[in-house]
C-alpha cells in the first residue's frame, strides 16, 4: 500500500513515497530513496511527477497557509482522479511516543511536532536540541521522556539577510551567497552573511547552553535539520547530527504508532 508523505512548508513543498509501517518494519523509519521538492510556485508541475505513484493514503503536515493546502487538495484530485482523500496532520496532546509540553497543545506548529516525533524515533530515549534552520529558525528542546518543552522562533537565514537588504537602503539583497572565510569581513555582503550566519549559531549555542547550566545532569544531543542547515552547521562550535526529511519520518512514525495501537 502506497504512503504519500507531503511536508508543505513556507518556502517548498516536499514529499516521499514508502510502504505504510506495518509491524516490526514501524521500529525503524526508513532511509528515504523517493524523495522529491518544488517550490511553491511549482505545485502546478506535481500532478505529473505523482500520476504514476502507486498511492493508496496521502497524509499532509502544512504550515503554508490555506491556500497552499487548497491547492494540494486539488492537486491530489488531479492526481488521483479523486481516489485517495488526504489526511492532514495535527498537533495534538501526545502522538508516537512524545507529550506535547506547549500551553495550547493545537497551537504548537504541525511540522515542528512532526520533526520532534521523527527526531525521538531516530533517537529514543535521549535528551534533544532540535533546531531546524529553514524560513525560519526553530529551536525546540525534547527531554528523554519524550516531552516536547517548548522552544524559539527566531528568523531564519535567509529572512535575516533580505530583512537587512530591504531594511537599509544601502545594504544589498543577499540570496545564494552564504559562505564565509572570516567572521569579521572586509565587504559589505560578506558583512552581511558573516552576521546573520553568527546569529544563527549564536541562538542555538545559547539555547543549548541555557538548557545545560538549568539541567547539568542531562546529556543532550544536539540535532540540526533544514533548508539552511548545511550553510549553518560548518560554524557550530558543538557536536551536532545533521538529520535530513525530520517532518516526513514524523509523519511516518506517526502512521507507525497508529497501525501499533
Amino acid at each position: 500500500m502506497g504512503l504519500l508523505l507531503i511536508d508543505a512548508g513556507n518556502t517548498r513543498i516536499k514529499w516521499t513515497l514508502s510502504d505504510v509501517p506495518v509491524g516490526a518494519l514501524a521500529c525503524v523509519p526508513p532511509a528515504w530513496q523517493n524523495v522529491g521538492s518544488v517550490a511553491h510556485a511549482e505545485i502546478a508541475d506535481l500532478p505529473f511527477a505523482w500520476r504514476a505513484l502507486p498511492v493508496t493514503r496521502v497524509l499532509i503536515s502544512n504550515v503554508a497557509g490555506n491556500e497552499i493546502g487548497a491547492r494540494l487538495q486539488e492537486t491530489l484530485r488531479l492526481a488521483f482522479d479523486g481516489a485517495v482523500s488526504p489526511e492532514w496532520f495535527a498537533s495534538v496532546p501526545q502522538l508516537a511516543g512524545v507529550s506535547n509540553g506547549y500551553r495550547n497543545p493545537l497551537q504548537l506548529g504541525c511540522d515542528r511536532f512532526a520533526s520532534a516525533i521523527g527526531a525521538r524515533s531516530l533517537y529514543p530515549h535521549q535528551a534533544l536540541l532540535l533546531a531546524t534552520c529553514g524560513t525560519a529558525t526553530t529551536i525546540d528542546m525534547i527531554n528523554a521522556d519524550g516531552r516536547f518543552i517548548g522552544g524559539m522562533i527566531l528568523p531564519g537565514l535567509g529572512l535575516m539577510a533580505n530583512a537587512l537588504a530591504h531594511g537599509t537602503a544601502q545594504l544589498p539583497l543577499i540570496i545564494d551567497h552564504a559562505f564565509i572565510t572570516s567572521p569579521f569581513a572586509n565587504n559589505t555582503e560578506d558583512a552581511i552573511i558573516s552576521g546573520c550566519i553568527a546569529a544563527q549559531v549564536g541562538a542555538i549555542s545559547t539555547a543549548l547552553t541555557l538548557q545545560r547550566q538549568h539541567h547539568p545532569e542531562m546529556a543532550i544531543k544536539c540535532i540540526l535539520t533544514g533548508g539552511s542547515a548545511g550553510v549553518i552547521a560548518p560554524y557550530l562550535l558543538t557536536p551536532y547530527e545533521k538529520v535530513d526529511h525530520l517532518v516526513l519520518t514524523g509523519l511516518w512514525t506517526s502512521i507507525a504508532a497508529e497501525t501499533e495501537r
